[in-house]
């Protein structure tokens, strides 16, 4: 088949595109290739897609004619957006930089596929959308309305945009709850790569809310093979469905949202302790209190991913951070 994968050359869409190419599709990769991170770590990635049926495109998501030349002159069946401005706390002191790649960009992705009949649009959502959400796990069914960050705010608006088109227009339109990603050739923002740059120059890092909190860290892989197996998992409208009896995940129109996680949260110090580990040294901390925009605790309800791909992220963290690690000394040679 003929994909377009958006945010080609960032972390997740790397490996996607990666993981598409080798099971024999065809792949358009675009990108703007900011400089919110090194854009050579971002050059990087899109030089490890070596294959003849990968074309890439530096283009920006919110400009709207540069979007819709894209979908007149590709004839794509399916579409995976993983393209958005990322972060939680850069959000706070750079809100415009959301709301053009975020919000803009996913509506003009969503106008592309309205146009052009696309079969299955799959995007990127992220658990930060629970905010004040206190049950754990996060389970889809839960209500989402309390996010805590814009970026967060970015992210459910993608999903109520989402099933706006896959009601108006039956476009087949699949949200991913992304639960803290990590990994080789992950981003220099989050915090197993800032810990890893730190450490190893002999510095301190900063641990936020004094290592009070725990996170769902999902591997880099996982989340791959998560995605490519959930493109064949179209949804369907559930013309039984209500708003009284039905779940936020469903709908009558054919859209369907998922927890991509690895249902087993491990606490900020043990994930520390298992980078010492990896690395052979003790880190200095710098106990610092909780960030504005963060969340306590995120755990991922995933028995309806389960439930339709027979497969969940499990990867554990203690070896995920050894690959992580490997792969990190060897691209900086440290």
């Amino acid at each position: 088949m003929n994909y377009l994968v958006t945010g080609a050359a960032g972390f997740i869409g790397s490996h996607v595109s990666q993981r598409l190419l080798s099971a024999g599709h065809q792949v358009v990769g675009i990108d703007n290739l900011n400089d919110y991170y090194d854009v050579n770590l971002k050059h990087a990635r899109l030089d490890l897609i070596q294959s003849p049926n990968f074309t890439f495109i530096q283009c920006d998501l919110a400009d709207r004619q540069a979007i819709a030349a894209l979908f007149e002159e590709h004839a794509f069946q399916r579409v995976i957006h993983l393209a958005a401005q990322a972060g939680v706390r850069y959000s706070i002191d750079n809100p415009h930089a959301y709301a053009d790649a975020n919000l803009v960009g996913h509506l003009n992705i969503l106008e592309g596929c309205r146009h052009h009949k696309i079969e299955h649009l799959l995007y990127a959502s992220s658990s930060s959308v629970y905010g004040l959400n206190r049950k754990l796990p996060f389970s889809t069914d839960d209500s989402v309305d309390h996010p805590v960050s814009l970026y967060a705010a970015t992210k459910k608006a993608n999903e109520l945009m989402s099933h706006t088109y896959s009601h108006l227009y039956g476009i087949p339109t699949t949200g991913l709850r992304f639960f803290t990603v990590y990994g080789p050739w992950g981003r220099p923002d989050m915090a197993l790569f800032k810990f890893t740059r730190a450490i190893i120059a002999g510095e301190s890092i900063d641990v936020y809310n004094n290592g009070q909190m725990r996170r769902d860290f999902t591997y880099i892989d996982d989340i791959a093979e998560s995605i490519f197996r959930l493109q064949d998992v179209i949804p369907q409208p559930d013309e039984s469905w209500t708003v009284e009896t039905g779940s936020p995940a469903t709908s009558s129109a054919p859209y369907r949202v998922y927890n991509i996680g690895n249902s087993q949260p491990v606490s900020l110090m043990a994930y520390i302790e298992a980078l010492e580990d990896a690395l052979g040294t003790t880190a200095r901390k710098n106990m610092l209190p909780m960030q504005p925009g963060d969340v306590l605790d995120t755990s991922a309800d995933t028995a309806a991913l389960y439930q339709v791909i027979g497969f969940k992220p499990q990867t554990d963290v203690k070896e995920g951070i050894k690959r992580f690690v490997t792969w990190y000394r060897e691209f900086y040679r440290v």
